[in-house]
């Protein structure tokens, strides 16, 4: 078998260790030149044993466009997938699966955060709205604030943990975040 060999020396980087194994092990091998980081610079840890070493750098907000009152026995969302149980006080949220948001979150026991609260996710996420239950928030009114990925207060939804509920992978959340939602850079 013939080999050919370059007239020109190849100069090329080599890479090991993606984010996990950029955690896991603390000295990489010597023969490669770099490291790939890939989820770790969102400050999300593949590996949930090593969550603790990092901050997440990234938090995905919307806010409640409508309050209602609603009543015992009224149906939530697409499917009547969801009846009220008693009067609630119920949110309408501006953001929906065409923003990312997973859509197989619907009637998961999910939740957001609202003045550090957790708040059950009603019924079916939309494409452009999701329902929440504000019952317990004095004063939610159109306008608040809602955190649908990050901390407020001593409360957090992680992405590892919407990626479960949704039954998913982080990277898949990451990702998905459509156009439409405004990237503030800090």
């Amino acid at each position: 078998m013939k080999q050919f060999r370059a007239a020109v020396p190849i100069d090329y980087k080599a890479h090991v260790l993606q984010s996990a194994g950029i955690l896991a092990f603390a000295e990489p091998p010597g023969i490669l030149d770099m490291v790939r980081a890939g989820i770790v610079l969102y400050g999300i840890s593949p590996l949930p044993e090593f969550q603790k070493l990092l901050k997440p750098a990234m938090t995905w907000k919307t806010r409640i466009s409508l309050v209602r009152d609603i009543p015992k026995g009224r149906s939530i969302s697409y499917g009547r997938t969801f009846v009220t149980p008693r009067k609630m006080r119920v949110a309408t949220l501006s953001a929906g699966y065409a923003d990312g948001y997973p859509w197989n979150i619907s009637n998961r026991d999910a939740a957001v955060l609202v003045a550090g609260q957790r708040c059950a996710i009603l019924g079916r996420v939309t494409m452009d709205l999701m329902m929440i239950d504000v019952s317990t928030i004095d004063g939610a009114e159109a306008g608040d604030e809602v955190i649908l990925m990050g901390r407020d207060g001593n409360e957090e939804i992680s992405c590892a943990e919407l990626a479960k509920t949704a039954g998913t992978i982080p990277w898949e959340i990451t990702t998905r975040i459509g156009a439409r939602v405004q990237r503030l850079y800090l």
